[in-house]
């Protein structure tokens, strides 16, 4: 019985904590979070590089017979 009571209160206080991190924000508030240095990486170049690999890299994969690798060659 206690086993069953602990895993309850257990997955309760889960429960509650994943809930309690998502919290709606008020437009006039969103100016916070877009600040530089709340930004993932520091150095924006840097960032639009790696992003733009990778979208080149997706690109090339897909199916059928079309040959090239998103680099716009054949």
């Amino acid at each position: 019985m206690p086993d069953t009571r602990f895993r309850a209160a257990l997955l309760a206080l889960i429960a509650a904590m994943l809930l309690s991190g998502c919290a709606p924000l008020h437009p006039w508030e969103r100016g916070n979070l877009a600040k530089p240095h709340m930004a993932l990486t520091t150095n924006s170049g840097q960032a639009a590089m790696k992003t733009h690999l990778e979208m080149s890299r997706e690109a090339a994969s897909g199916g059928g017979a079309a040959a090239g690798g998103g680099c716009g060659c054949n």
